[in-house]
């Protein structure tokens, strides 16, 4: 029985984090967007002339770039330290930690080679 709610549980934390992915995925996508629609599209009317447009634009692009650059690359680098995190700490707890009640002791060449002398 309790093997069954650790699985329900596990189940649902997984589904929420895979969640918690695809909703920053898709705060990535929608923030470009936004970057773009008025970054570089809203501040030209049609009545302006076409050489303030051209070096509007050469101008503009820099600051486009620098800011969604810095703001999508800061985002791409959370998504992906929040999915690795997520791999070693949901998926390794999940597949191979029992909680059996074994005493966990840390591999140590120290008591290794006190072991190996009392041996000798």
């Amino acid at each position: 029985m309790i093997e069954t709610i650790e699985f329900v549980i596990g189940t649902v934390s997984n589904t929420a984090s895979y969640l918690r992915l695809w909703a920053l995925s898709l705060a990535h996508s929608q923030l470009a967007g936004v970057f773009l629609e008025y970054g570089l599209k809203t501040p030209w009317k049609p009545e302006t002339s076409i050489a303030v447009v051209i070096i509007g634009t050469f101008l503009g692009w820099f600051g486009f770039m620098t800011v969604s650059f810095g703001v999508l690359m800061v985002m791409d680098v959370l998504e992906c330290f929040l999915h690795t995190l997520r791999l070693h700490w949901v998926e390794f707890q999940n597949k191979f930690f029992q909680g059996a009640g074994y005493l966990y002791i840390p591999f140590s060449f120290k008591a290794v080679f006190k072991k190996e002398m009392a041996r000798q």
